[in-house]
């Protein structure tokens, strides 16, 4: 065991030297040293310039770098649950990104079933990461569960497409995504423009997005005065289709004239199915997808809420080389970007103005 406050922190120098960026914990247990003393040493030596820290995690202060060593490629690794669809323009706006900064990024893949999140992180850092884009498989409505192990990350890390409850742990991480309760409220705007006094809702449940588009629903209803409707759930994603175009075409026999659905997927799939009940968008009801990714390839092609998925990888590459550079010095980062409105033949018209 390491005993003097001058030899622990010669040690704790020697281990960073070693590792590049080691965790406070790791470095308590590599040295032998209780995490509270360490965490005072660390302190000291950050005051005095030797050591850089960021969340949880201590490094060498670029000065302090061997020669050459600033000028190496950076490594990011991005985890991401799901490709094929939305995440495939984070991803590319995040490799554009990387690449234009003359890093590298290295892609993991922890499905929205599973609760792998940390095995395929520890698969990420193994490669000798510099810095984390994570989009953990946090449940809508239940909180950031467990956080402790993202806040301990050896690297920076920053959250893509999620931000972590304010009582979490996580909660003073960077973070940079999509706006998408602004992103209703543009849609709800738009059908109240062409007339409509009432939208529905069709939603899947099983997702953040999902819960964000749910909640601002709720509000952009209550600003906008509109009448309120019970919100269709998609409860299997893909299999409930004439479900709900069977509720769909009950609210339309009631009066309600819009729907917004939730996601794309959902939305072609709708179409014909009400087509069949005789109900054509955008003569009988006026239709609006969310998340934009094959909603321009549907027919008729979808009027659809865009997030902005490039610029969110874009943003989320840049904020991390930035926070890699400035380390704890860089004020943390909540970002949220706004969506756009795309407006299409699946609607009927356009407002006054345009749509945003």
């Amino acid at each position: 065991m390491t005993n003097t406050a001058e030899e622990r922190r010669a040690r704790i120098l020697e281990v960073v030297r070693e590792l590049g960026s080691v965790r406070v914990m790791d470095l308590a247990a590599r040295i032998g040293t209780a995490p509270v003393t360490v965490r005072r040493d660390v302190a000291a030596l950050a005051e005095s310039g030797l050591l850089r820290r960021s969340h949880g995690a201590v490094s060498l202060p670029r000065e302090a770098l061997a020669p050459g060593a600033e000028g190496r490629e950076r490594v990011i690794g991005m985890l991401v649950p799901s490709v094929g669809s939305y995440f495939d323009e984070v991803i590319d706006g995040a490799r554009a990104a990387a690449a234009a900064a003359g890093a590298r990024l290295l892609l993991g893949i922890a499905s929205y079933e599973s609760t792998d999140d940390r095995a395929q992180v520890d698969q990420l850092l193994d490669s000798g990461l510099d810095g984390l884009l994570l989009t953990p498989n946090w449940r809508p409505g239940t909180g950031a569960g467990d956080t402790a192990w993202v806040r301990d990350l050896p690297v920076p890390a920053v959250l893509v497409e999620r931000l972590a409850p304010p009582d979490s742990v996580a909660a003073e991480l960077d973070a940079v995504g999509s706006d998408h309760q602004h992103g209703v409220l543009l849609a709800l705007r738009h059908l109240q423009r062409l007339g409509h006094t009432s939208v529905l809702l069709a939603a899947r449940e099983d997702t953040w997005t999902a819960y964000q588009v749910r909640a601002g629903y709720q509000e952009g209803v209550r600003l906008l005065g509109l009448a309120p409707q019970p919100v269709i759930d998609i409860r299997r994603p893909g299999l409930d289709s004439e479900v709900i175009a069977g509720r769909v075409a009950e609210a339309v026999a009631e009066g309600v004239r819009a729907v917004l659905v939730h996601n794309d997927q959902e939305a072609i799939q709708l179409a014909p199915l009400l087509r069949a009940r005789g109900l054509r968008a955008p003569d009988d009801l006026a239709l609006i997808s969310y998340d934009d990714v094959f909603a321009a390839l549907a027919a008729p092609a979808l009027t659809a809420v865009a997030p902005p998925k490039r610029a969110v990888g874009a943003e989320a590459v840049e904020l991390m080389l930035r926070r890699i550079e400035g380390g704890a010095e860089l004020p943390v980062h909540h970002v949220r970007l706004l969506p756009e409105l795309k407006v299409r033949t699946s609607c009927g018209g356009v407002p006054e103005g345009g749509a945003r």
